[in-house]
């Protein structure tokens, strides 16, 4: 019993000291100096970043996806009529490949880099230009998803809109591209958390995200478990949350669909 009891009062000693060394360091961390505000800002920033990257990819991934789908759907009657619409279209599309080809095959930190110290030379913050950045490689991976939802669509709900009197656009817009949406929103929350993490990346061009500030905590302190396993976690539970989110929306457009 002596034994097990002095077993037990070492690991209440262990546990004690480990608690004691834990507030020291988490004082040490976020609240000396009010380091927390670091944190806090840099989620503020990759929150931003990642909104305003997710508004521009979605947008240009629809366009993107829908010269793409369209060219691909109506080429074959396209070269039998000819006319400037096919001269537009086509240079469209090659327009959206070359896009497509060089966003998809150079790194986000050089397109990123790139932004920063090449095209938005005067700008001294590097937030809009994240933004930007982001926003540009996103929407080359988002239309491709839009794409493959819409060449999922049956030919027949084109037909359907021509029969309702809609135009070719109207069609899309007001027919397939909902009909796309719900095909492709797993694929789509899947691109927005990938977003969220590549925004981790920002601090090559001095924006304050939210690795940075724990990286920047970190070699303040000399302290790198905290401040990174802080990081860690809110990226965790913010993903988390967005999955919760996106599993609750997919069920109210399945019972929409009854």
């Amino acid at each position: 019993m002596s034994s097990v009891s002095a077993w037990f009062n070492g690991l209440w000693t262990d546990i004690t000291l480990w608690f004691d060394g834990f507030s020291d360091d988490f004082y040490t961390v976020f609240i000396k100096k009010d380091r927390y505000e670091q944190m806090l800002t840099g989620l503020e920033n990759t929150l931003i970043i990642t909104l305003g990257a997710l508004l521009i990819g979605v947008v240009i991934g629809i366009v993107v996806a829908a010269i793409r789908s369209s060219y691909d759907k109506n080429k074959e009657s396209l070269k039998q009529h000819g006319g400037i619409g096919c001269f537009i279209l086509s240079f469209l599309n090659f327009i959206c490949k070359i896009y497509l080809t060089v966003i998809r095959g150079t790194p986000v930190v050089v397109q990123l880099m790139i932004a920063y110290f090449l095209i938005f030379v005067s700008v001294k913050d590097g937030v809009p230009v994240g933004i930007f950045a982001f926003g540009i490689n996103s929407g080359a991976y988002v239309a491709e998803i839009f794409r493959g939802g819409i060449m999922s669509v049956d030919n027949g709900q084109f037909e359907a809109g021509r029969s309702l009197g809609f135009n070719y656009v109207q069609t899309m817009w007001y027919i397939v591209i909902p009909q796309t949406f719900k095909a492709v929103l797993p694929t789509l929350c899947n691109e927005f958390i990938a977003l969220l993490k590549e925004t981790s990346v920002a601090g090559y061009v001095g924006v304050m995200e939210l690795t940075k500030a724990g990286n920047s905590i970190a070699g303040v302190t000399y302290n790198y478990f905290l401040p990174l396993l802080t990081v860690a976690a809110v990226y965790l539970v913010i993903v988390m949350i967005l999955s919760w989110l996106v599993s609750r929306l997919e069920r109210r457009l399945r019972v929409s669909e009854r």
